[in-house]
């Protein structure tokens, strides 16, 4: 049974087969929905989104360049966007970016001003961002979900993680509030923590190795996530199987934050 016929999304932060986004898009399409894209500006980041996308079995694609550190790249994005469809449920925001020099162990305390601004904006402002562009299509569409990725790190201290912890915690909080905001436009804000998964993003964070060696070793379902396991919840956030569900945070880390130790 497809869950999400009819529905429409857009899909922000597909940089390879193996990232998060890609398993949420490859699971939406699964039931049904038709998906857009945004890539990084420049032809290779182009290709090389093309390249995920069309591995989904999407011929020619939709996409479009977005700088999300840019006002004026989101808005044109969703311009475009809404230039081609007159419908959008579903909005899935699947970006991070903190400088790798200050994820490392016992680096934490030395991030400078900037890097710690930057990681904040591209990683948890841009949902704002992101959502004020998305929600008058999504309130002509009779309202929407929005729903963005998160991490354990932005509860408990992750060794490495470091600044990107707090640019996640910012997201979890900016996503609250604007699920009190939206919710009377019909539009729902969700993230889900999902575990770790061997991603560009996460081979950049100090101790990864570790991370994954405890989680198997530890987490209660004795394995570590997989991409499929965070589609499956995306599809329950994007459908009418979760209408009563906003500002919310799910995590989808095989059992791996409900351990104290």
């Amino acid at each position: 049974m497809k869950l999400l016929e009819g529905r429409h999304a857009l899909i922000v932060g597909i940089a390879n087969e193996r990232s998060y986004a890609w398993h949420i898009a490859a699971a939406l399409i699964e039931h049904g929905c038709r998906c857009a894209f945004t890539h990084l500006p420049g032809e290779k980041n182009e290709r090389r989104t093309r390249r995920a996308v069309e591995a989904l079995g999407v011929a020619d694609p939709w996409l479009a360049p977005m700088d999300a550190s840019s006002d004026e790249q989101i808005d044109a994005a969703f311009a475009r966007y809404a230039e081609s469809f007159d419908r959008l449920h579903v909005l899935v925001h699947s970006i991070a970016f903190a400088d790798r020099e200050w994820l490392a162990r016992g680096k934490f305390v030395q991030t400078p001003r900037q890097a710690y601004l930057s990681a904040i904006d591209i990683s948890a402002y841009t949902l704002l961002a992101m959502a004020r562009a998305a929600a008058p299509l999504m309130e002509r569409s009779g309202g929407g979900s929005v729903m963005a990725m998160s991490y354990y790190g932005a509860e408990k201290v992750v060794p490495g993680y470091n600044v990107m912890g707090v640019a996640k915690a910012a997201l979890e909080c900016t996503a609250r509030y604007l699920a009190a905001e939206l919710g009377e436009r019909g539009i729902r804000v969700n993230t889900i923590s999902g575990g770790y998964l061997r991603t560009l993003a996460s081979s950049a964070v100090g101790g990864v190795d570790d991370i994954e060696r405890l989680n198997l070793e530890r987490a209660p379902l004795r394995r570590n996530v997989e991409g499929a396991d965070v589609g499956r919840t995306a599809v329950y956030l994007a459908g009418d199987l979760s209408s009563g569900v906003t500002g919310e945070n799910i995590y989808v880390d095989c059992g791996v934050n409900t351990l104290g130790i």
